[in-house]
């Protein structure tokens, strides 16, 4: 998928919604564990009760790694549903995958050729020769980490090198990659602050924004700082959606966790 797509669907659904599907299965409604695959059945029931309010959706693999085959097979049956039913929905695998060239190339073909995810999240920790192989790829997006809503975030990434943060080098040095236009960077609600720093260096890129929600970010804050004329952001809520119930009517409170967002969304958007 295009960015052009991309900003065609956030415009037309008025929503700029991710919805993270990091599932576990002891948290998941007991009456699936009968299904074959229940965590795919989750996934489908979810999916198919939010598509129309969520512009993208972000399956963390470790939470399918976790359960070994049978757990990547669910991840490859979810890809496949998505790019068949709903084709124009953005798909992420949160793999935060990165490693020497040609390691790299394999892991990008692993997402990109194979599975059919548009994106990929990257750590940037080992530097230019370990995101291009991801950046090679036509209409694909390379997610960049570059300032995470984890409080071990400031161990490293705001600690200052020549007087700058480590996170802005990345995000400047970033810029001079081959193939940079195909960068997207992943950066913390939890740290709206930042955004408008952030949007000095990278003003028009999209940013994927975990911490909504059950993490504590504040939405409204994170678009007074980080939103651009395109929107520029991917608010990711994971836990507050897919766990909002663990009854019979898991999907249908799924929906009303993610409309809340969305009518959210689409006054911000309107306000423009």
């Amino acid at each position: 998928m295009t960015t052009q797509q991309l900003i065609a669907e956030i415009k037309r659904k008025k929503s700029f919604l991710c919805i993270g599907l990091d599932v576990d299965i002891s948290k998941i409604p007991s009456f699936l564990l009968n299904e074959e695959d229940p965590i795919f059945e989750f996934n489908k029931a979810i999916i198919d009760a939010t598509h129309h309010l969520a512009v993208a959706y972000k399956p963390n693999t470790a939470f399918y790694e976790a359960y070994g085959l049978k757990g990547w097979k669910s991840l490859e049956k979810t890809i496949q549903y998505l790019n068949a039913t709903y084709p124009e929905i953005y798909t992420i695998a949160d793999a935060k995958r990165g490693d020497i060239g040609n390691t790299s190339s394999m892991y990008a073909k692993a997402f990109f050729e194979d599975l059919g995810f548009d994106s990929v999240t990257v750590a940037p920790y080992m530097g230019k020769d370990s995101i291009e192989p991801f950046l090679a790829f036509e209409d694909k997006h390379t997610i960049l980490l570059a300032l995470t809503s984890n409080q071990g975030a400031f161990d490293f990434q705001t600690q200052k090198i020549n007087e700058t943060e480590v996170y802005k080098t990345v995000l400047e040095t970033s810029k001079s990659w081959k193939n940079s236009e195909n960068l997207m960077y992943v950066v913390g609600a939890t740290k709206a602050e930042y955004f408008k720093e952030i949007r000095k260096i990278v003003p028009n890129s999209f940013l994927l924004v975990p911490g909504v929600g059950a993490q504590g970010g504040n939405l409204k804050d994170v678009c007074h700082y980080g939103i651009t004329k395109d929107i520029g952001l991917l608010i990711n809520s994971s836990r507050g959606i897919i766990y909002a119930s663990n009854d019979l009517d898991f999907a249908e409170a799924a929906a009303r966790e993610a409309n809340h967002l969305q009518t959210q969304m689409k006054e911000i958007i309107d306000g423009l």
